[in-house]
């Protein structure tokens, strides 16, 4: 299965620069999931890959072989869209031939490839009916086996569950996530659902602004965030992030977050480099980290006695919100708690030791 690389590649669209100067390799048989808000350039890069826009500079190669000029059709890849974009006057089996019919291939061995497609997906019985007979679920099955009868190594997908409800959402996560197993093959998945690529990828690239924030596993992403961007766009509720003051104490690291006078003990935050005393730096802590009444484990670096501002319930748990002078502190709270909070009442949050990020107020880069 071939590598992919990216080499200072650019894209232009006039005298707009989408992307400038991106490097990314995607291993072999990797789940590579681009990652981003809308207008990031993560759908831009998929399409360059894919041959379907011209690259301004820069290459791409597909196992070692220059694939920058070539057309779509000799990339050996295959493509699945946002929009099913079946053929409404075929049926599925009619979908599924259709991309074969080009590669001269003998009846028999097209039959062969669209029932293993069918029987991997379960689509089977669905053959002989037309796209307006089938489900969102049903379609995206289908475009997915169109892609699958191609037989390549290299899968692009371009946020493919976008226009599917949440029960489908999460089967065809589980969908696509098995067929990566079982086929071994490589993936460049594009969405903006941060649940999507925290559950499928072995990598993600985090994109913002045409440019890659961080690239790594997806606990990586989240334990570690690269700067304050990564680590407020993956996670819900977003991260909590307090902008405090470093004060040196002996062997001390303590932020101090002035408008509620709250102390956080960052003595066993493992800095690049040690801070300077009076150092503005920005705290980030998320919601789910917190334990409300009773610290869990080891004594807490830090106790917020906030007045409940609103709270929201989500079934298993909820999510309080609590009133930090101007800021909103987001705290994550079992399904049993979250009933017995009242609006306005002081709510008591501890913070663990080991679960602080924190970055540099200036280039809200992680320190």
């Amino acid at each position: 299965m071939p590598t992919i690389e990216f080499k200072n590649l650019v894209r232009q669209f006039g005298r707009v620069t989408v992307l400038e100067d991106l490097n990314l390799s995607v291993g072999d048989g990797e789940f590579l999931v681009l990652l981003g808000p809308s207008g990031c350039g993560k759908t831009t890069l998929l399409n360059l890959l894919a041959g379907l826009l011209e690259v301004t500079a820069g290459t791409i190669t597909i196992g070692g072989r220059d694939v920058t000029d070539l057309d779509p059709k000799d990339r050996g890849l295959a493509m699945v869209f946002q929009s099913y974009a079946l053929y409404p006057t075929k049926t599925v089996r009619g979908n599924l031939k259709f991309g074969l019919s080009a590669q001269r291939l003998d009846r028999a061995e097209i039959e062969r490839r669209v029932l293993w497609a069918a029987r991997l997906l379960r689509i089977e019985e669905l053959l002989d009916r037309r796209p307006a007979q089938l489900s969102g679920g049903q379609r995206q099955r289908v475009a997915i086996g169109r892609a699958l009868v191609k037989n390549v190594d290299v899968f692009l997908f371009d946020e493919p569950l976008s226009n599917l409800d949440a029960k489908l959402r999460t089967e065809m996560r589980l969908e696509i996530k098995k067929l990566h197993h079982d086929l071994k093959k490589t993936v460049v998945y594009v969405t903006h659902d941060q649940v999507e690529a925290m559950t499928m990828a072995t990598r993600i690239a985090v994109m913002d602004g045409g440019v890659i924030q961080q690239i790594g596993t997806p606990d990586e992403i989240y334990d570690r965030p690269a700067n304050l961007f990564v680590a407020r766009f993956v996670g819900s509720p977003p991260m909590n992030v307090l902008a405090a003051r470093i004060e040196l104490t002996g062997n001390r690291v303590v932020a101090q977050h002035e408008p509620t006078g709250v102390e956080m003990d960052l003595s066993d935050y493992a800095f690049a480099q040690r801070p300077e005393s009076g150092r503005t730096v920005l705290v980030g802590l998320r919601p789910e980290h917190f334990s409300i009444g009773k610290p869990n484990g080891s004594q807490p670096a830090a106790v917020f006695d906030l007045p409940l501002r609103y709270s929201e319930k989500t079934g298993s748990d909820g999510t309080a919100f609590l009133a930090a002078a101007d800021d909103l502190l987001a705290v994550r709270v079992d399904h049993s708690q979250i009933g017995g909070l009242r609006d306005g009442a002081a709510v008591r949050a501890m913070f663990p030791r080991d679960r602080f990020n924190v970055f540099d107020a200036g280039t809200r880069q992680r320190i």
